[in-house]
């Protein structure tokens, strides 16, 4: 990431591929000369090692990038795989978690999320008959990283970040140690984002908060491919993951980085929360994708927006309805809140994006 200078990111927010999950074989076998060898032996702890290795570059890179007291969480799951005559799990998110400490992160209390199945047939192995069943995996984790011991510090009352302050209500639901609401989306929001999501690579002029900017970063491997063979080829988290991620850990005018943009989902969703945005990505299909992307990036906004002003307004009638109503004013909206930290909140939508060669620049306005 040579064209980012030191300290030039608040935040990462990245899903990379997952070593031993076999569609991304190719890469890592491309990207690492001992892959191949060690799955054609039949030696899976090697090669799950080797696949490592390339992450671990792009981890010391984030080291240097980062602002010190910057925040990194890594979407990763663990893998289960038979190579050679063993069956076994291969651990990603522990050995990812080993490389952040290595490297002088600060671990912090991770995520999981739980990815939503319609499979009846939920165990591996023999079924009914012990002791030879698997358990399934049906959850992700985030883990969450802080550059250095200290954490940032603020100007006191800085505006863009107590505007950037999210509601008690959600502040209870995003800071679990479980998510298992994320495939929960509203119908406005699920409208909004139905389309493909695929996507470039981005980064960041670091503009005013009333502006986000993505920018394309290193591509090759050029060619175009069809909408259902870019999905083939991904692996993308849900929309809200990184909008949450991005609205807890970054304030307006930070920029956030996915160093593995693929579909652009990290990219869409800092646009959405009115953050600038960096990003690469080796495929430049995804890249152009990402036009289609970011023009509906407007309408996403308006309807994340409203489902939040909606939720919070019906959390209001339940207290009331409870007695007990939130006690402060809102300074920008006609609605009450639980604390003094969220009255100056304010929420931006996107009226507009332009591309401008690899950028997308996009302009917000305050609701």
């Amino acid at each position: 990431m040579s064209g980012l200078a030191d300290d030039a990111v608040e935040l990462v927010v990245t899903s990379p591929p997952y070593p031993m999950v076999e569609m991304w074989d190719d890469l890592f076998s491309d990207l690492a000369d001992g892959v191949a060898p060690a799955l054609r032996d039949g030696d899976g702890a090697a090669a799950f090692e080797a696949m490592h290795r390339v992450l671990d570059d792009v981890w010391a890179e984030l080291r240097r990038v980062l602002v010190p007291g910057g925040i990194a969480c890594v979407n990763v799951g663990d893998a289960t795989r038979t190579v050679g005559d063993s069956f076994r799990v291969y651990p990603n998110h522990a050995r990812v978690v080993d490389a952040f400490v290595d490297l002088g992160f600060e671990p912090l209390p991770d995520v999981l999320w739980r990815k939503p199945t319609n499979s009846a047939a939920k165990f591996m192995g023999s079924g009914m008959l012990p002791p030879n069943a698997y358990v399934t995996l049906e959850h992700e984790y985030v883990l969450v990283f802080r550059n250095g011991a200290g954490s940032r510090s603020f100007d006191p009352g800085a505006d863009r970040r107590y505007e950037s302050a999210y509601f008690w209500e959600e502040r209870n639901a995003w800071f679990t140690d479980v998510w298992t609401d994320v495939a929960g989306t509203d119908q406005r929001v699920a409208e909004a984002t139905k389309r493909f999501d695929g996507a470039p690579a981005v980064s960041s002029d670091g503009g005013d908060a009333d502006s986000t900017n993505a920018n394309g970063g290193d591509r090759t491997n050029a060619g175009e491919s069809p909408d259902d063979e870019l999905r083939d080829r991904t692996a993308a988290y849900p929309f809200d993951i990184p909008y949450r991620l991005v609205n807890m850990y970054s304030v307006y005018g930070d920029t956030v980085l996915d160093p593995f943009f693929g579909t652009g989902t990290t990219a869409l969703a800092a646009m959405v929360a009115g953050r600038d945005s960096v990003g690469y990505e080796l495929e430049e299909a995804f890249v152009e994708a990402f036009d289609a992307r970011a023009a509906r990036a407007p309408d996403l906004s308006r309807a994340v927006v409203a489902d939040r002003l909606d939720a919070h307004r019906e959390f209001v009638e339940e207290r009331r309805e409870q007695g007990s109503p939130p006690g402060y004013e809102a300074e920008h909206y006609d609605f009450p809140v639980v604390t003094k930290q969220e009255r100056r909140l304010r929420f931006r939508t996107v009226s507009d994006v332009r591309r401008e060669d690899d950028a997308w620049v996009a302009t917000h306005e305050t609701v």
